[in-house]
């Protein structure tokens, strides 16, 4: 049986889904049920989840779904009415996703590929099928491509390029780089998108493909 609180904060989750297709942010939820801090709602949600009503979505900021509601709904409606006068959003196709970001890659001479624990807000429509990850480009070897210091490229994890993609290369396992793929017998070349810099010739057995280029974000 759910306290009033968790009924309370279940339905307006619910009704907000309904009229907006996405969930409300803590803040929002903290003004609804009056209370002081979000700490409150951080343990209602939890205490939600844990019975079964609702679950958090991975990857996504500020989505729940949920999974059933109470047998007493006798404030939905009101509820409702209520979310639809306050509150004016966007739809849900304007959500994000976060991805993880991996520190910073190079668009000129391989560096050493850097694990990060931060995210990155994107929206989905950049993205496809399968596993992405983001990177923040250094250097200037791929500006002709369109891809300039200062990017974030979204990369969609795979270990096998095609002819002539932009893939992400690890050098003998220790550094990456940001190129256009090429297969040449036993060789890779790896192209840049800057004629001041030169293509680079290297065994197939010392590259690792890493992921494709699907995406970019700029911030000016």
């Amino acid at each position: 049986m759910l306290t009033r609180k968790q009924h309370d904060l279940l339905l307006f989750i619910h009704n907000r889904l309904r009229v907006s297709g996405i969930s409300p942010s803590f803040e929002e939820m903290k003004l609804a049920l009056d209370l002081k801090s979000k700490s409150g709602i951080h343990r209602l949600i939890k205490a939600l989840e844990e019975r079964g009503f609702i679950r958090r979505l991975p990857n996504r900021a500020r989505a729940l779904e949920v999974i059933r509601l109470p047998e007493n709904r006798t404030d939905s409606n009101q509820q409702e009415k209520k979310v639809r006068e306050n509150f004016s959003l966007p739809k849900a196709h304007n959500d994000v996703v976060e991805l993880p970001l991996h520190g910073r890659i190079a668009a000129g001479l391989p560096i050493e590929a850097l694990e990060g624990q931060s995210t990155l807000s994107v929206p989905p429509a950049l993205l496809g099928n399968g596993d992405h990850y983001a990177l923040e480009v250094a250097g200037d070897s791929m500006v002709e491509a369109g891809i300039f210091d200062g990017d974030f490229i979204l990369i969609r994890q795979t270990d096998e390029a095609h002819e002539g993609e932009i893939i992400v290369a690890l050098i003998d396992n220790s550094d990456a780089t940001l190129k256009y793929f090429h297969r040449e017998g036993r060789m890779i070349r790896l192209d840049p998108a800057n004629r001041a810099y030169a293509p680079m010739r290297y065994d197939a057995s010392r590259i690792g493909i890493q992921g494709r280029l699907v995406g970019l974000l700029r911030r000016y």
